[in-house]
């Protein structure tokens, strides 16, 4: 068993909203559970007005499809439900079947650590309406926030240069299970450790850690904290700095590593987490280096975001190691990522596909009808376009695709003459997994060679040169022609 085994152990098939069993109980009533439909979740815009988005969610997804089943408490819970009239809303028969339903969906992924792009899909559920329905908000409820955090720890890796960024945004985070994805999510994204000791434990993220200011406040004076640190913790001594006075903290801090020095010891680092952090660092390192302690690192915290660092960066702050908090953990600038799950095929009772458009008066809502794949092409080792086109109706050579929120933008691809590779990889088939789970820091490693084939314009923070992606012509034509059958002209 995975993870959410470890940390639930319980049945979470009813982690899901209740619209699902209706809808489902509907399908069954109505002779539909097992009509063969297809799904997508994608999400329309990328989070933090940023040019692209780090795909993560999919161990958990895996994990949850996995144990799907209902257990007898399960289906108690369901059979309590009531009516308007009193009596139970599910029948008995419906709860039977629900009882013995074991998933045999197929169901394609992009693997995580993927840089996507909107309108894209990032998992393709193919099977059994009843069974993709309920498979709806759970799925969204993995791949929405876990996607969120790790797009916005590649920000804050990006913005940092390959310096450290250490994730401790536990306390802030949205209860346990948002601590624990966060943790995971953010070393995906790029950073290097965290502060959350059960995520450590459970993922295998390397742990890092300091001290409170409370530490400081529960001696007598500051430099007696110090020394007292120093001794219980050699090894690892990173001593906060800020909690009467920034300058003197650094002193204290210097007499305690040339202390240390003269035990054969070596202080690690000092942490600064509040003031003009620019300013600080850069006494900070012009004293420590005058004292001879060059190897000390500067650690900076106090609401850090990619754009503060940017800032730091720019004024030439002297900080080694970032540590960043609530603008990670919560996704403080946008809380949420706005993914959703659309029907865009259903099989009738001849086999055969009938596409699905869901219509709005937003044209960036209207979704993309069809059995969706993603190929993305590359020239010199960097990504050029995505092309979104109907697995039904494979393309060949030279392409045309049309950006899906503007039909006057569009460009050529072509396969003979660009390498390509296709984003969606089976993962489950007749509910069986395929996929073999890569571990987190080959995830990680992935989410740094994506963005290395990516144009530095992608990845601005302002105003981000707009990746190409576009649908195919045909599967173009196809979502026009299914707009038009089913928006009528309106009257004069």
């Amino acid at each position: 068993m995975g993870v959410l085994n470890e940390i639930y152990g319980a049945s979470l098939s009813l982690l899901t909203d209740f619209y699902q069993f209706t809808m489902a109980y509907g399908y069954w009533k109505k002779g539909m559970a097992e009509q063969e439909g297809v799904f997508h979740l994608f999400f329309r815009e990328n989070p933090f007005k940023g040019g692209y988005t780090v795909a993560a969610g999919l161990e958990q997804v895996i994990d949850y499809v996995e144990r799907f089943s209902f257990n007898d408490e399960d289906i108690a819970f369901l059979g309590q439900q009531k009516a308007a009239d009193g009596k139970p809303l599910f029948e008995a028969a419906f709860l039977d079947y629900l009882r013995n339903l074991r998933l045999t969906c197929q169901i394609d992924a992009v693997p995580e650590g993927t840089v996507v792009f909107p309108h894209q899909p990032l998992i393709r559920v193919q099977g059994p309406m009843l069974q993709c329905q309920l498979l709806e908000t759970p799925l969204l409820n993995f791949v929405n926030y876990a996607t969120l955090i790790a797009t916005k720890a590649a920000r804050i890796a990006y913005a940092a240069k390959n310096e450290p960024v250490l994730e401790f945004g536990l306390r802030r985070a949205q209860g346990i299970d948002g601590g624990l994805t966060a943790s995971r999510a953010a070393y995906i994204g790029g950073c290097t450790a965290t502060s959350n000791v059960m995520a450590a434990k459970l993922y295998g993220i390397p742990l890092s850690g300091t001290h409170a200011h409370s530490w400081i406040m529960s001696f007598t004076g500051e430099l007696e904290a110090f020394y007292a640190y120093a001794e219980v913790l050699p090894q690892r001594c990173i001593l906060l700095v800020d909690t009467y006075d920034t300058l003197q903290g650094i002193e204290n801090a210097i007499e305690v590593g040339l202390a240390m020095r003269k035990q054969g010891k070596e202080l690690l680092g000092i942490r600064i987490d509040s003031g003009d952090l620019a300013w600080f660092s850069m006494r900070a390192r012009e004293l420590l280096d005058q004292a001879g302690l060059n190897q000390v690192q500067i650690v900076a915290s106090n609401d850090l975001d990619e754009y503060l660092i940017q800032t730091l960066k720019e004024q030439e702050a002297k900080i080694t190691v970032w540590g960043v908090g609530t603008k990670l953990a919560t996704a403080f600038d946008q809380p949420a990522l706005g993914g959703v799950y659309k029907l865009s095929a259903l099989q009738n009772k001849q086999g055969e596909w009938q596409y699905k458009v869901k219509l709005s008066e937003q044209s960036a809502k209207v979704n993309t009808p069809g059995i969706l794949q993603v190929r993305r092409f590359y020239k010199k080792g960097q990504m050029v376009a995505d092309m979104l086109y109907n697995e039904n109706s494979q393309p060949a050579g030279k392409s045309l695709i049309v950006d899906p929120t503007d039909a006057t933008r569009r460009r050529f691809v072509n396969d003979a003459d660009m390498n390509y590779e296709d984003l969606l990889v089976p993962v489950f088939t007749n509910g069986q997994r395929l996929y073999q789970l890569p571990t987190l820091a080959e995830i990680r490693q992935r989410v740094t060679s994506q963005l290395k084939k990516l144009d530095k314009s992608v990845k601005r923070f302002v105003n981000p040169h707009g990746y190409p992606v576009g649908l195919e012509e045909s599967l173009f034509d196809l979502k026009t022609q299914l707009i038009l059958q089913n928006r009528k002209p309106q009257e004069p």
